[in-house]
């Protein structure tokens, strides 16, 4: 699970699924020899042998104010699941759902409030996730989408009527069926949409979010697996 608070990643790892590379964090603290600090909350962090009790900790450090110096947290875990359930539970969940559209190997995006950004929207109730996707890329671009696959979810918290809200968002991989009637969604302050190359994103997403470039991460890395898979 990752979790963005004010676009910085805070990711619950099981601890057997953990890769650490060089330089990876500035921090690494052992939560069974430290006592959890907020001071600790600097750069990018890994916390060892995190619990449901001290990554609420984090949350709630979080939710009252995000250090300027932090970058990113990761708490490696064995109690995963039960973590996921102590967040869920804490905060008003909203979902969502969106997608990167392709054709001709370039990927849609869209400008909207001065940022680069992929089209995505809340699911109508009833609502599937892949239904909602292919509906908030025709209304966000006009353009009519195939679902290839799932790319990967992500999760985002904001404060909506001093409700705590953790809005999921399932983001998924889509075929250009027809995108003769592109036009940008003017009512969501969409002001332009463009075919992009993979190496003109990576430019491109410097003026982006850390979650929408996690999601072309995600899918970059899918691609990466398959071609060395043949």
């Amino acid at each position: 699970m990752i979790i963005f608070f004010d676009d910085r990643p805070f990711k619950i790892v099981r601890t057997n699924k953990l890769t650490v590379g060089k330089a990876q964090f500035d921090h690494i603290v052992d939560l069974r020899l430290e006592k959890l600090q907020k001071t600790m909350l600097k750069g990018h962090v890994l916390f060892l042998n995190s619990t449901v009790t001290t990554a609420f900790q984090v949350i709630q450090f979080l939710e009252k104010e995000i250090p300027k110096e932090m970058l990113s947290i990761t708490m490696a875990t064995k109690e995963e699941s039960e973590i996921e359930a102590k967040i869920k539970g804490y905060y008003k969940v909203i979902k969502a759902a969106g997608g990167v559209v392709v054709k001709d190997g370039k990927w849609l995006f869209m400008f909207r409030r001065k940022k680069w950004d992929l089209p995505k929207g809340k699911l109508d109730k009833g609502e599937d996730s892949r239904t909602a996707a292919i509906r908030e890329i025709e209304e966000e671009t006009g353009v009519k989408a195939l679902v290839r696959k799932k790319i990967c979810t992500t999760w985002h918290t904001y404060t909506l009527n001093n409700n705590r809200i953790l809005k999921r968002t399932k983001w998924y991989l889509f075929d250009c069926i027809d995108d003769s009637k592109m036009t940008p969604q003017a009512e969501e302050q969409i002001e332009k949409l463009d075919w992009f190359t993979h190496s003109e994103a990576k430019a491109l997403l410097i003026n982006s979010y850390s979650s929408i470039r996690y999601v072309v991460d995600s899918l970059t890395k899918m691609a990466k697996i398959k071609e060395s898979d043949k």
